[in-house]
């Protein structure tokens, strides 16, 4: 999916990298922070139901894509703007891309997981998201304007 975030958002080969790469770094940001969870709030590593959730919570990664894009495109905002740089080290474009993309989510997922609220708000979107599905299928109901109606 091609989409501009700014004028000259015209770096397609590191646009293609990112794209390779986003759904293996949607699952390392998600593995990231829930191992930050454990650490935070299970320093003592207790286990319940809640926490085996947690840990085998491989579900749905679709609503972390807006993230990814939108971190994607600062990236190449701040980073991407000369596509036909020599590469003097003989690596090709796409990987020197890759690297150095996965380089800096890596390390941005990292300071951002200092941050509790980045935490909450992750959880929020994946895993207590689909604990709340899961709550309402099994009682059969949906919230349609913030109110709960039989499904």
């Amino acid at each position: 999916m091609v989409r501009k975030f700014f004028l000259t958002d015209k770096n397609y080969l590191l646009e293609e990298a990112q794209l390779a790469l986003r759904e293996d770094l949607i699952a390392s940001l998600l593995t990231l922070v829930k191992e930050e969870y454990q650490l935070r709030y299970n320093p003592l590593g207790l286990s319940d139901l809640f926490i085996e959730n947690l840990k085998s919570y491989e579900g749905d990664r679709n609503s972390l894509e807006a993230f990814y894009d939108t971190l994607a495109g600062v990236y190449r905002y701040k980073f991407g703007d000369n596509q036909l740089e020599f590469s003097w080290d003989g690596i090709d474009h796409s990987e020197k891309y890759k690297k150095e993309w996965s380089e800096f989510f890596h390390n941005q997922v990292s300071t951002f997981c200092r941050n509790e609220l980045f935490i909450k708000a992750v959880l929020d979107l994946t895993v207590f998201n689909g604990m709340n599905n899961f709550i309402l299928r099994t009682f059969e109901v949906k919230i349609s304007k913030g109110f709960i109606k039989v499904a």
